[in-house]
């Protein structure tokens, strides 16, 4: 305000009035600034966003207080408080998030959604999907995604002050094999893994893997075979199928773009991991905690769990022994074929549930072991 007169005695205090009616006074909020005349400023706290205020400066002197000039304010709206919701249903294309809208500022949610891209904090410049107006909690669909990719996504919403992002999620997309059988994926230093076993009993040239279910047939055979272990089915989704090595060194067994690992490439994994580079090329029992950092929370014995900080989430799925073609160590151990070693012997690695760390060996290719795929 500003203090033209005086009234020819001494200003014992200014400042400013308001309220959401006309005509504010002292009786209500107020300021109060330095003493005397002239031009003063003041500082108004604790206004409710997107509101209208009536204002008025007001002095005071021996006299009484003096209003000035009433003038209308309107407050700006405060910034959207959101959440991002966890993501879910992933395919190899879409996946599904939202947002929970707990403050819309004061203000009009005039657009909500997500928008999310391959690298960290998306925003609306980048991809993105509307989700109508108004607060609450809010579910959107990501389409167009590429497989075997990975993604972060966050939920926005905009009112009158601007928009406002929740946290952000990280994701990848699936990948599927010729079945269509869709697999998890997880990122470990610079490869790609499949975080899964492989299903498939389809090459990808879309010949089918020979079914091979008695013992005595596993214990000669020298040509490609599968089978379910204890040859029942129902473990298909959870442990995958047990592939010898000669259906491996087809090359087709998994998807077009992605291999089987090889020996060195295991090693890069268990190097990402931790592995002390002096082991690299030891044989059986080698690294501290490398295996525990690939097991599964879950399904080990009691007590045997991993901590999957690796995200590759191992689980205890047994083997098929080529010795005797008996089916063993379910929910204590489970194997991956890696490269071959000679004509008769390929690289394998090994987790157990007693042991922490990471077994590499070679073993009889006629054996049935699991499969992860490495994006190429």
């Amino acid at each position: 305000g500003e203090i033209t007169d005086d009234g020819g005695a001494a200003v014992t205090a200014r400042g400013i009035c308001w309220a959401e009616v006309t005509n504010p006074t002292i009786e209500g909020s107020h300021t109060t600034d330095e003493l005397g005349s002239g031009v003063f400023t003041s500082n108004l706290t604790e206004l409710t966003p997107n509101t209208m205020y009536f204002l008025r400066a007001y002095a005071i002197n021996e006299a009484g207080v003096g209003y000035g000039n009433e003038i209308i304010v309107t407050t700006d709206a405060a910034a959207v408080e959101l959440s991002t919701a966890e993501v879910t249903e992933i395919t190899t294309t879409t996946a599904t998030s939202g947002g929970d809208i707990t403050y819309d500022g004061d203000a009009t949610i005039l657009e909500r959604g997500i928008c999310w891209s391959t690298t960290p904090e998306p925003d609306v410049s980048d991809s993105f999907i509307t989700n109508g107006t108004g607060a609450g909690i809010f579910t959107s669909t990501m389409t167009g995604l590429l497989p075997a990719t990975q993604y972060y996504v966050r939920a926005y919403a905009r009112n009158r002050a601007g928009i406002a992002y929740g946290e952000e999620f990280r994701f990848n997309t699936k990948i599927s094999d010729v079945e269509g059988n869709l697999y998890k994926i997880v990122t470990i230093g610079q490869q790609v893994w499949m975080a899964e076993n492989l299903r498939t009993v389809t090459y990808n040239d879309d010949t089918p893997i020979p079914n091979v279910t008695e013992s005595a047939d596993w214990i000669t055979i020298t040509t490609p075979a599968y089978c379910w272990i204890r040859n029942d089915i129902q473990y298909k989704d959870s442990y995958g199928a047990l592939n010898n090595w000669y259906a491996v060194e087809t090359g087709k067994l998994c998807p077009t773009g992605w291999h089987v690992p090889s020996d060195d490439e295991y090693t890069t994994l268990e190097l990402t991991l931790g592995l002390p580079a002096d082991q690299v090329s030891l044989t059986e029992w080698r690294g501290t905690d490398q295996g525990t950092q690939m097991k599964s929370t879950t399904g080990w014995a009691e007590g045997e769990n991993g901590t999957n900080t690796s995200g590759f989430s191992a689980i205890p799925a047994g083997y098929r022994f080529a010795g005797t073609g008996a089916f063993n160590g379910i929910d204590m151990i489970t194997y991956w074929w890696s490269s071959e070693f000679n004509t008769d012997y390929a690289w394998y690695r090994r987790v157990d549930g007693t042991s922490s760390g990471i077994y590499r060996y070679v073993t009889s290719k006629r054996g049935g072991k699991y499969i992860r795929c490495l994006k190429d």
